[in-house]
Protein backbone atom coordinates (compact mmCIF):
# COMPACT_ATOMS: atom_id res chain seq x y z
CA UNK A 1 0.00 0.00 0.00
CA UNK A 2 1.40 3.39 -0.93
CA UNK A 3 2.08 5.97 1.78
CA UNK A 4 0.66 8.74 -0.42
CA UNK A 5 -1.77 10.99 1.40
CA UNK A 6 -3.53 14.34 0.96
CA UNK A 7 -4.10 16.82 3.78
CA UNK A 8 -6.49 19.77 3.49
CA UNK A 9 -7.28 22.35 6.14
CA UNK A 10 -10.92 23.22 6.91
CA UNK A 11 -10.86 26.78 8.30
CA UNK A 12 -13.67 28.22 10.38
CA UNK A 13 -16.25 30.14 8.37
CA UNK A 14 -17.14 33.54 9.83
CA UNK A 15 -20.22 35.52 8.79
CA UNK A 16 -18.97 39.09 9.16
CA UNK A 17 -22.47 40.24 8.19
CA UNK A 18 -25.70 38.30 7.71
CA UNK A 19 -28.96 39.75 6.42
CA UNK A 20 -32.13 37.70 5.98
CA UNK A 21 -33.63 39.08 2.78
CA UNK A 22 -36.57 36.77 2.09
CA UNK A 23 -38.01 33.28 2.27
CA UNK A 24 -38.65 30.74 -0.46
CA UNK A 25 -41.95 28.85 -0.77
CA UNK A 26 -40.16 25.71 0.44
CA UNK A 27 -39.29 27.43 3.71
CA UNK A 28 -35.62 28.11 3.08
CA UNK A 29 -34.51 31.65 3.94
CA UNK A 30 -32.66 33.89 1.51
CA UNK A 31 -29.49 35.52 2.81
CA UNK A 32 -27.02 38.24 1.96
CA UNK A 33 -23.84 37.58 3.90
CA UNK A 34 -20.20 38.63 3.86
CA UNK A 35 -18.33 35.42 4.60
CA UNK A 36 -14.67 35.21 5.53
CA UNK A 37 -12.45 32.58 7.11
CA UNK A 38 -10.26 32.40 10.20
CA UNK A 39 -6.86 30.80 10.54
CA UNK A 40 -8.11 28.03 12.79
CA UNK A 41 -10.08 24.95 11.86
CA UNK A 42 -10.29 21.23 11.40
CA UNK A 43 -8.02 19.04 9.25
CA UNK A 44 -8.95 16.32 6.76
CA UNK A 45 -6.35 13.75 5.70
CA UNK A 46 -7.13 11.12 3.05
CA UNK A 47 -5.10 8.02 2.15
CA UNK A 48 -5.66 5.24 -0.39
CA UNK A 49 -7.65 2.27 0.91
CA UNK A 50 -9.77 -0.65 -0.30
CA UNK A 51 -12.96 0.76 1.24
CA UNK A 52 -14.17 3.91 2.96
CA UNK A 53 -13.17 4.38 6.58
CA UNK A 54 -13.38 7.46 8.80
CA UNK A 55 -11.39 8.09 11.96
CA UNK A 56 -12.16 11.18 14.05
CA UNK A 57 -9.86 12.66 16.67
CA UNK A 58 -9.13 16.08 18.11
CA UNK A 59 -10.31 18.13 21.10
CA UNK A 60 -13.95 18.46 19.96
CA UNK A 61 -14.37 15.02 18.38
CA UNK A 62 -16.49 13.68 21.24
CA UNK A 63 -19.18 16.30 20.66
CA UNK A 64 -20.01 15.12 17.13
CA UNK A 65 -23.60 13.82 16.84
CA UNK A 66 -24.31 10.20 16.00
CA UNK A 67 -25.30 9.20 12.48
CA UNK A 68 -23.63 9.64 9.11
CA UNK A 69 -20.83 12.15 9.37
CA UNK A 70 -20.96 14.91 6.75
CA UNK A 71 -17.47 13.84 5.66
CA UNK A 72 -18.81 10.40 4.72
CA UNK A 73 -21.72 12.02 2.89
CA UNK A 74 -19.35 14.22 0.91
CA UNK A 75 -17.15 11.24 0.01
CA UNK A 76 -20.12 9.15 -1.07
CA UNK A 77 -21.63 11.88 -3.27
CA UNK A 78 -18.28 12.70 -4.87
CA UNK A 79 -17.60 9.05 -5.70
CA UNK A 80 -21.07 8.72 -7.24
CA UNK A 81 -20.65 11.92 -9.27
CA UNK A 82 -17.22 10.92 -10.56
CA UNK A 83 -18.00 7.25 -11.08
CA UNK A 84 -15.10 6.03 -8.96
CA UNK A 85 -14.99 3.46 -6.14
CA UNK A 86 -15.84 4.76 -2.68
CA UNK A 87 -12.46 3.90 -1.19
CA UNK A 88 -10.32 6.04 1.10
CA UNK A 89 -9.03 6.10 4.65
CA UNK A 90 -10.05 9.52 6.00
CA UNK A 91 -8.91 11.09 9.25
CA UNK A 92 -10.83 14.11 10.53
CA UNK A 93 -9.16 16.13 13.28
CA UNK A 94 -11.84 18.23 15.00
CA UNK A 95 -10.85 21.49 16.66
CA UNK A 96 -13.97 23.59 16.05
CA UNK A 97 -17.09 23.37 18.23
CA UNK A 98 -20.11 21.57 16.79
CA UNK A 99 -23.36 23.37 15.81
CA UNK A 100 -21.55 26.64 16.46
CA UNK A 101 -22.32 28.94 13.50
CA UNK A 102 -18.80 28.78 12.07
CA UNK A 103 -19.39 26.09 9.47
CA UNK A 104 -17.31 23.34 11.06
CA UNK A 105 -19.19 20.52 9.36
CA UNK A 106 -19.50 22.43 6.09
CA UNK A 107 -15.78 23.21 6.10
CA UNK A 108 -15.05 19.54 6.77
CA UNK A 109 -17.23 18.52 3.82
CA UNK A 110 -15.55 21.04 1.51
CA UNK A 111 -12.09 19.91 2.60
CA UNK A 112 -13.14 16.31 1.97
CA UNK A 113 -14.25 17.15 -1.58
CA UNK A 114 -10.89 18.81 -2.24
CA UNK A 115 -8.81 16.07 -0.61
CA UNK A 116 -10.58 13.20 -2.35
CA UNK A 117 -10.53 14.96 -5.72
CA UNK A 118 -6.76 15.05 -5.41
CA UNK A 119 -6.44 11.54 -4.01
CA UNK A 120 -8.72 10.02 -6.66
CA UNK A 121 -7.27 12.27 -9.40
CA UNK A 122 -10.64 13.52 -10.57
CA UNK A 123 -11.47 16.99 -11.84
CA UNK A 124 -15.18 17.72 -11.90
CA UNK A 125 -16.19 20.94 -13.70
CA UNK A 126 -16.45 23.82 -11.19
CA UNK A 127 -20.22 24.23 -11.65
CA UNK A 128 -20.76 20.50 -11.09
CA UNK A 129 -18.65 20.63 -7.94
CA UNK A 130 -20.60 23.64 -6.61
CA UNK A 131 -23.90 21.85 -7.26
CA UNK A 132 -22.62 18.77 -5.48
CA UNK A 133 -21.41 20.92 -2.57
CA UNK A 134 -24.82 22.61 -2.25
CA UNK A 135 -26.51 19.21 -2.12
CA UNK A 136 -24.43 18.46 1.00
CA UNK A 137 -25.25 21.70 2.81
CA UNK A 138 -25.98 25.39 2.25
CA UNK A 139 -22.58 26.55 3.55
CA UNK A 140 -20.48 23.95 1.74
CA UNK A 141 -20.13 25.93 -1.54
CA UNK A 142 -18.73 29.01 0.20
CA UNK A 143 -16.38 26.82 2.26
CA UNK A 144 -15.27 25.19 -1.00
CA UNK A 145 -14.46 28.67 -2.37
CA UNK A 146 -12.41 29.35 0.77
CA UNK A 147 -12.01 33.11 0.28
CA UNK A 148 -13.90 36.27 1.32
CA UNK A 149 -17.21 35.99 -0.50
CA UNK A 150 -20.61 37.61 -0.74
CA UNK A 151 -23.07 34.74 -0.28
CA UNK A 152 -26.67 35.16 -1.46
CA UNK A 153 -29.74 33.01 -1.96
CA UNK A 154 -29.63 29.88 0.18
CA UNK A 155 -25.87 29.71 -0.28
CA UNK A 156 -25.68 29.01 -4.01
CA UNK A 157 -25.01 32.57 -5.29
CA UNK A 158 -21.37 33.41 -4.61
CA UNK A 159 -19.50 36.56 -5.61
CA UNK A 160 -15.89 37.38 -4.64
CA UNK A 161 -15.90 40.06 -1.96
CA UNK A 162 -13.57 43.06 -1.88
CA UNK A 163 -10.18 42.32 -0.38
CA UNK A 164 -10.12 42.34 3.40
CA UNK A 165 -7.27 44.02 5.30
CA UNK A 166 -4.96 42.31 7.78
CA UNK A 167 -6.82 41.78 11.04
CA UNK A 168 -7.29 39.28 13.85
CA UNK A 169 -10.33 37.62 15.33
CA UNK A 170 -11.10 36.11 18.70
CA UNK A 171 -13.73 33.39 18.35
CA UNK A 172 -15.78 32.56 21.44
CA UNK A 173 -18.26 29.73 21.94
CA UNK A 174 -19.95 28.58 25.17
CA UNK A 175 -19.79 24.92 24.09
CA UNK A 176 -23.58 24.84 24.01
CA UNK A 177 -25.05 23.83 20.61
CA UNK A 178 -27.60 26.17 19.03
CA UNK A 179 -29.93 24.74 16.39
CA UNK A 180 -29.92 26.71 13.13
CA UNK A 181 -33.57 25.87 12.25
CA UNK A 182 -34.66 26.97 15.72
CA UNK A 183 -32.92 30.33 15.35
CA UNK A 184 -34.54 30.99 11.97
CA UNK A 185 -37.92 29.93 13.35
CA UNK A 186 -37.57 32.33 16.28
CA UNK A 187 -36.88 35.29 14.01
CA UNK A 188 -39.83 37.72 13.80
CA UNK A 189 -38.33 40.87 12.25
CA UNK A 190 -39.04 42.12 8.72
CA UNK A 191 -36.80 41.01 5.91
CA UNK A 192 -33.74 43.16 5.25
CA UNK A 193 -32.58 44.97 2.13
CA UNK A 194 -29.29 43.63 0.74
CA UNK A 195 -26.33 45.78 1.75
CA UNK A 196 -23.10 44.30 0.39
CA UNK A 197 -19.61 45.53 1.07
CA UNK A 198 -18.57 47.28 -2.14
CA UNK A 199 -15.13 48.71 -1.35
CA UNK A 200 -12.01 47.18 0.14
CA UNK A 201 -11.44 48.60 3.65
CA UNK A 202 -8.02 50.16 4.06
CA UNK A 203 -7.31 48.62 7.48
CA UNK A 204 -8.93 46.82 10.38
CA UNK A 205 -10.46 50.04 11.74
CA UNK A 206 -12.10 50.77 8.39
CA UNK A 207 -13.35 47.19 8.24
CA UNK A 208 -14.87 47.57 11.70
CA UNK A 209 -16.65 50.76 10.62
CA UNK A 210 -18.03 49.06 7.51
CA UNK A 211 -19.24 46.07 9.51
CA UNK A 212 -20.76 48.28 12.21
CA UNK A 213 -22.98 49.85 9.55
CA UNK A 214 -24.36 46.36 8.89
CA UNK A 215 -25.47 43.53 11.20
CA UNK A 216 -26.38 39.91 11.76
CA UNK A 217 -30.17 39.57 11.59
CA UNK A 218 -30.09 36.32 13.57
CA UNK A 219 -28.54 37.82 16.71
CA UNK A 220 -31.81 38.74 18.47
CA UNK A 221 -33.49 35.35 18.01
CA UNK A 222 -30.28 33.57 19.02
CA UNK A 223 -30.11 35.58 22.24
CA UNK A 224 -33.78 34.84 22.90
CA UNK A 225 -33.05 31.12 22.66
CA UNK A 226 -29.64 31.23 24.35
CA UNK A 227 -28.99 34.32 26.50
CA UNK A 228 -25.34 33.26 26.76
CA UNK A 229 -24.90 34.78 23.29
CA UNK A 230 -25.63 38.21 24.72
CA UNK A 231 -23.24 37.57 27.59
CA UNK A 232 -20.46 36.61 25.17
CA UNK A 233 -21.01 39.70 23.04
CA UNK A 234 -20.81 41.90 26.14
CA UNK A 235 -17.66 40.15 27.36
CA UNK A 236 -15.96 40.49 23.98
CA UNK A 237 -16.93 44.15 23.65
CA UNK A 238 -15.40 44.83 27.08
CA UNK A 239 -11.96 43.64 25.97
CA UNK A 240 -9.36 46.36 25.39
CA UNK A 241 -8.78 47.19 21.71
CA UNK A 242 -11.87 45.32 20.51
CA UNK A 243 -13.03 47.06 17.34
CA UNK A 244 -16.30 45.14 16.90
CA UNK A 245 -18.14 42.22 18.50
CA UNK A 246 -20.67 40.16 16.54
CA UNK A 247 -22.29 36.74 16.32
CA UNK A 248 -21.36 34.49 13.39
CA UNK A 249 -24.02 32.65 11.41
CA UNK A 250 -26.89 31.42 13.56
CA UNK A 251 -24.62 31.20 16.62
CA UNK A 252 -23.67 30.50 19.17
CA UNK A 253 -20.10 31.49 18.23
CA UNK A 254 -19.35 35.19 18.51
CA UNK A 255 -16.21 37.00 17.45
CA UNK A 256 -14.25 40.09 18.27
CA UNK A 257 -12.35 42.00 15.59
CA UNK A 258 -8.89 43.28 16.48
CA UNK A 259 -6.24 45.22 14.60
CA UNK A 260 -3.33 42.89 15.38
CA UNK A 261 -2.27 39.60 16.88
CA UNK A 262 -1.04 41.03 20.17
CA UNK A 263 -4.37 42.69 20.95
CA UNK A 264 -6.27 39.54 20.00
CA UNK A 265 -4.15 37.31 22.23
CA UNK A 266 -4.53 39.66 25.21
CA UNK A 267 -8.30 39.62 24.69
CA UNK A 268 -8.36 35.83 24.39
CA UNK A 269 -6.49 35.50 27.67
CA UNK A 270 -8.93 37.88 29.34
CA UNK A 271 -11.96 36.01 28.03
CA UNK A 272 -10.57 32.63 29.06
CA UNK A 273 -9.91 33.97 32.56
CA UNK A 274 -13.43 35.42 32.69
CA UNK A 275 -15.09 32.17 31.61
CA UNK A 276 -12.75 29.15 31.71
CA UNK A 277 -15.53 26.92 30.34
CA UNK A 278 -15.84 28.84 27.09
CA UNK A 279 -14.00 27.84 23.90
CA UNK A 280 -11.81 30.85 23.04
CA UNK A 281 -9.54 30.97 19.99
CA UNK A 282 -7.51 33.88 18.57
CA UNK A 283 -6.86 33.56 14.84
CA UNK A 284 -5.93 35.72 11.86
CA UNK A 285 -8.64 36.85 9.47
CA UNK A 286 -7.78 35.16 6.18
CA UNK A 287 -8.06 37.83 3.50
Amino acid sequence: MTDHFVTVEAPAKVNLTLLVTGKRPDGYHLLDSLVAFAGIGDTVTARPADSLTLHVDGPTAASLPEGENIVVKAARLLAEAAGVPLAADIRLTKRLPVAAGIGGGSADAAATLIALSRLWQIDLPPERMRTLALSIGADVPVCLAGRPTRMEGVGEVLTPAPALPPAWLVLVNPLVPLSTPSVFKARTADFSTPDPLTHAPADAHALAQALAARRNDLTAPAIALLPLVGEMLAAITAQPACLLARMSGSGATCFGLFADEAAARVAAQGLSAHQPGWWVAPAPLLG
